[in-house]
């Protein structure tokens, strides 16, 4: 596997027989990226990914059980402050033989969608819907997001309409699946962080302090965003599809990449450090 100084020299013979390469649109010269021009997969850099993926797997599968606990009284304090009409459930897992935990959820009522709460959703839709066409046209891509999003909750007032009494989902079975889908995101940190991130020369305490960073704090996210969405549901189910598709699992997966993005910003480590 080549170092970087190797890959810099192709590069820049492969510039000068091709100039037009590395060229924008406007002729400006394109620069290598700072990830490619200091990538070095050395065995150094492969001992550690493997290290630190055994070690942070582990200690996360050790203190699952702790954490499910904490979770637990995090979520029995929001309910006795918060104006939440909610119980505790406790889903039981074993994901190998030596280690189980229970997983905590918040258990709610199923309660469709009055008129009053359809009606006032459709005008929030709609009055968000007219705002992107009075947006300036610097704003193009939020305008087309903005269009997108909004397609889930005008898909789920059109259900609400025809199908009320069929919808298959209920606040229990939602609750249980969003902690443990975030389960399940922050166990694949350190594969993800092992394949994208601890391949690059940033030494091996800027990797773990990442590592450890990154799964903290979806650890202490995951069970305030299941209040803060047990507050809206208990309103109705009409709203679950937003909060499942908009504000579930997607806005977990952008502050891992918001933390990936973080490191990426930090100083290689130098060639005297070991």
């Amino acid at each position: 596997m080549d170092s970087s100084a190797n890959f810099e020299r192709r590069h820049r013979s492969a510039k000068l027989a091709d100039p037009v390469r590395s060229r924008g649109h406007r002729g400006g010269v394109i620069s290598m990226h700072r990830a490619l021009a200091h990538f070095r997969l050395g065995p150094m850099n492969l001992v550690t990914a493997i290290f630190l993926f055994v070690f942070f797997t582990s200690i996360w599968l050790l203190l699952l059980p702790r954490v499910c606990h904490f979770w637990n009284r995090v979520l029995l304090f929001g309910i006795s402050v918060l104006p939440l009409r909610a119980g505790i459930g406790l889903a039981e897992h074993h994901p190998i033989p030596f280690i189980g935990f229970h997983v905590p959820y918040l258990r709610m009522e199923s309660v469709l969608p009055s008129s009053e709460i359809w009606w006032l959703t459709v005008g929030a839709t709609v009055a968000l819907f007219v705002v992107t066409f009075v947006l300036p046209g610097k704003l193009i891509p939020v305008v087309y997001l903005l269009r997108g999003i909004l397609m889930v909750p005008a898909t789920a007032l059109l259900y609400f309409v025809l199908l009320p009494a069929r919808f298959p989902h209920t606040p229990d079975s939602y609750m249980e699946g969003l902690v443990t889908a975030g389960i399940a995101l922050i166990s694949t940190v350190p594969l993800l962080f092992g394949l994208t991130y601890y391949i690059f020369d940033f030494g091996l305490l800027k990797k773990a302090l990442l590592t450890a960073i990154a799964m903290t704090h979806l650890a202490l996210f995951l069970p305030l965003q299941v209040l803060l969405q047990a507050l809206l549901l208990q309103k109705t189910v009409l709203f679950m599809p937003v909060l499942y598709i908009i504000f579930g699992m997607p806005v977990n997966i952008l502050m891992l990449i918001a933390f990936y993005s973080w490191g990426m910003t930090w100083r290689f480590r130098s060639a005297k450090e070991v």
